[in-house]
């Protein structure tokens, strides 16, 4: 079985943080799903739960930080082509997070941007031709 991540986020307002990730691209499983959470589905292994902060406080005691004002961390998904990233990004802006909140990165074989949703969730989206990726590294002796 293939490893999965759940990443827990705490919002501030569930109705909105669901709708935006649902513009982004991510399905609502509504099993997993109620008043205190939204179980965001990307793929077969990656799901992000939206947790009010009450909820969120059930599995921790430590102070929710204001990911408006600080970074604790950056999360990163892949991309098909350099075409979704772009496209993920804008669909991030046009739903009401922030877009680019970081440097966009251009290597050629590799290409990625970022958004803040709208509590300040810093996402990178990325891109890379894995061949080209390899074939850049030097040889091991």
């Amino acid at each position: 079985m293939a490893k999965m991540i759940f990443v827990n986020l705490p919002v501030s307002d569930l109705a909105r943080s669901t709708a935006f990730y649902q513009a982004i691209g991510a399905e609502k499983n509504p099993q997993f799903s109620d008043d205190t959470g939204s179980c965001m589905v990307f793929s077969d292994t990656i799901y992000v739960m939206l947790l009010t902060h009450a909820k969120y406080r059930q599995f921790t005691s430590k102070k929710i930080a204001d990911a408006k004002a600080t970074s604790q961390v950056l999360l990163c998904l892949s991309a098909d082509s350099r075409n979704a990233v772009d496209d993920m990004v804008g669909k991030a802006q046009g739903a009401g997070g922030g877009a680019d909140p970081g440097p966009k990165q251009d290597y050629g074989f590799m290409y990625g941007r970022s958004f803040e949703d709208p509590d300040g969730h810093h996402w990178e989206v990325m891109w890379m031709d894995v061949a080209a990726a390899t074939a850049a590294q030097p040889a091991s002796a």
